[in-house]
This record gives C-alpha cells, structure tokens and sequence, in this order.
C-alpha cells in the first residue's frame, strides 16, 4: 500500500529509543571553477552508480535555486558579504515526455565531490567511479502538476552535498509532496553556484571541514548555527514564494499550513531546533542528529540544544541506525528531548544498519562492493550490512507514513 499525502492517516508503530550520530566530513578549499572543470579524467570503464526508482505515482520534476540572504555575512568566510545559498526543489510534474532525468550532482559539484570524498573518513574510492554519471528519476523544469502539494524542507549531513538525498526526496515527491532540499555553502564536499559573484570569484565553494566537527568545538557551533539561520531563511523566502523564479504555477499549489522539516545527521541537529523555534513547522524527522554542541574542553558537560531542554510540542521523529558508534552519545540529548516532550515524540532504528543509511549511500555502497571498490567491512563501517531491498524501502515509507499522518490536509 501507498501513502500518499493527501489520502493517507497511518501511524508509524513500534518505535523504541535508539542512539547516536556523527557528521560526514570533508577536507579541502576553495577552488577555481576552471579548475573543478577539468576535473579529474573519468576512464572508460568506469562504475556508473543508479538509485532506486520512486514508488509514487507521480513524475518529479525539479528546479535548482539560488537565494541570498543579505543580512548577514558568511560565517566561514569573512570576504564574502552576504549568505549565498543553493537549494533544489522537488515537485509533482504533469508531463515529463521527451525530458531528460537530472544528474543526481551537477557537473563540477560531481568532479569536487569525487576529488574530496576519498579524503574524508569516509575513504570512498579515489578511482574507478563516475560520480557525474548517476541519474535520478527527476525532470529539471518539467511543468508542475496542479495541486496543493505539502511542503517538507531538507537539510542534509554534514559535508554530505544536497544531492546525496535525491532518492529519498524525489520518492517523497512522487507520492505528492513538494521537497525543497538545501545546501549549506562552506560546509558540503562541494556547492556549485550558477555564475560568479565579485566577492566570490569561483563557480564552485569547497568544504572548510578538516576533521570531525564534533571533535572541534567552535566548528561545530558555527556548523549547527548556520545551517539553522539557513533554513528559518529558507522558510521565510517560501513564505513569498511568488517572489520566486519558480516553474509557472507552482508557488500556488504550496501549502504552506502543512510544512514538515527532516534531516540526517548535522541536518538532523539543525531542523529540530528549527522546528522548536518556529512555529510554521508542523512535524520534523531527525535522522540520526546530535541535539547538543560538544563540550569546550576535555570533561566539561555537552551544551544541550534549546530543544533538548525544553522539548517539543508538535509531532516530532528520531530515527536511527542499530550499528552507529556515536549511539551513547547521541542517546543522552535524545533522552533529554523525550523527557521534556512527553508523546510528541517518537523514535525508531533501522536493524543492521548504520549512519549513512539515511542517504543515497544505502544504494550506491553496495554497488561499490559488487565492483570491488569498496570491501565488506568499509560497508558496514558506512552503511551496515542491511541490503538496500529492504533498507530503502524501510527507511521511504517511514519517513513517508510519518509526514502523511501528521501533514495531512484539513
């Protein structure tokens, strides 16, 4: 069975509290867009990854934005003015004929992606994949399909481009939702913005992260306090998304009244707090995020997230792995959030799995094994060994049943 967005009131059942998170991770700097161009060479026989087609039965069409926010500066780097941000938003479509499936990255946030990942703890292979060759089953700038459509707002990992939640994105948009999915400049692999700026010379901004953040105290702060200023953002512009270089008729079938927030990991973090401050957010899905800032020296005491002290009082979601390492750590401002929002809170863990299974990872690792790029064990390290025939489809219709039972329409 289905569920749609406009049909469906089930449940989700059988939750139990679980545990941790940790961030992906990036290292590198900015760079040059001519430079990200050339790219790394690309061998004939190179592995072409695919994701999993969406279960819905509408088309997804999409369309790439870019905003910015001239009240503040860019909290990475000092020279550039303004916050500049990158988002893509996902939407049933009428007619797709004749279209083209968008690439699941753009070219150079693709060749960035492929030069950086292998750096990170991650260790994904350094050759032998065609990063930019992966489709998804998205229409760029297809029509939209009439409609009042929910609107969910997505924050991915941190470090993790916006591109590596298309297959969850696009599924929750084929079964009728509007997903607007945003990157956070200076914090993923790799962002490609549209053109130049003159504070900003390169087409494409590279990740500023050396290390884990939550084992850099300050990183981490300005991290999680980014990416919230981002989205309350983000909400406000929707909120005037006339104003908007959106396809024609599509700023009208937003419904606002039923806006959801989910996100993994770092995303996770940031979109529960928002939902805490801001009251337009009606239900939220933290997959897997840390609801405190890690502590300022050796010993001292995690600062918990206004959430996590003073708890939710809307439909909220934890969701997690079985097999994460930071499971303890995450468990204790989990608990805390719990504690203090009595049913508005529900949680529940994926079995033999672990953090990056909440995102296209979950399909993509295990063609790497079968190709001998990756071995079992860097697998499981990333993903668990739950294979994505039944991974994917868990973690789709539990974000999915969740969000059409607390967003459905009036």
């Amino acid at each position: 069975m289905t569920h749609d967005f406009s049909i469906s009131r089930r449940t989700v059942t059988g939750f139990a509290l679980l545990g941790s998170a940790a961030l992906v991770l990036g290292a590198g700097g900015r760079a040059r867009a001519e430079s990200a161009a050339t790219g790394a060479d690309q061998a004939p026989g190179d592995v072409v990854l695919t994701l999993p087609a969406p279960t819905g039965h509408h088309p997804a069409g999409c369309r790439r934005l870019y905003l910015v926010d001239d009240s503040r500066r860019d909290p990475w780097d000092p020279t550039i003015p303004v916050r500049e941000l990158m988002l893509t938003v996902y939407y049933p479509a009428c007619d797709v004929t004749r279209l083209a499936p968008a690439p699941q990255l753009p070219p150079q946030t693709a060749d960035w992606f492929g030069r950086i990942a292998p750096l990170t703890p991650l260790h994904l292979p350094a050759a032998g994949v065609n990063w930019g060759a992966t489709r998804s089953h998205t229409f760029e700038d297809a029509p939209p399909l009439p409609g009042r459509w929910p609107v969910l707002v997505h924050s991915p990992g941190g470090g993790d481009p916006r591109g590596l939640g298309t297959s969850l994105a696009e599924d929750l948009t084929s079964h009728g939702a509007v997903v607007v999915s945003v990157d956070h400049p200076g914090d993923p692999a790799a962002v490609e913005f549209p053109d130049a700026r003159p504070y900003r010379e390169d087409t494409v901004r590279t990740t500023v992260f050396r290390g884990d953040p939550r084992d850099q105290p300050a990183v981490a702060r300005t991290m999680i306090d980014a990416r919230i200023a981002d989205l309350r953002h983000v909400l406000d512009r929707l909120g005037h998304a006339a104003e908007l270089p959106l396809p024609r008729g599509l700023a009208e079938s937003l419904d606002l009244r039923r806006l959801g927030v989910y996100g993994h990991s770092a995303g996770g973090s940031a979109v529960t707090e928002v939902m805490h401050e801001d009251r337009r957010v009606r239900a939220g899905v933290n997959l897997e995020g840390h609801l405190d800032y890690p502590p300022a020296a050796p010993g001292a005491v995690a600062e918990p997230f206004p959430v996590a002290a003073q708890g939710v009082d809307r439909p909220l979601l934890l969701l997690g792995s079985e097999g994460f390492n930071r499971r303890r750590e995450l468990g204790r401002s989990w608990s805390a959030l719990a504690a203090h929002s009595g049913r508005w809170v529900r949680s529940a863990r994926v079995a033999d799995a672990n953090h990056w299974i909440f995102t296209d990872y979950a399909a993509m690792l295990p063609q790497l094994q079968a190709a001998g790029l990756m071995t079992a064990a860097e697998r499981e390290a990333l993903i668990g060994t739950v294979d994505p025939t039944t991974s994917v489809p868990r973690v789709r219709r539990t974000i999915r049943t969740f969000f059409a039972r607390h967003l459905a329409g009036h």
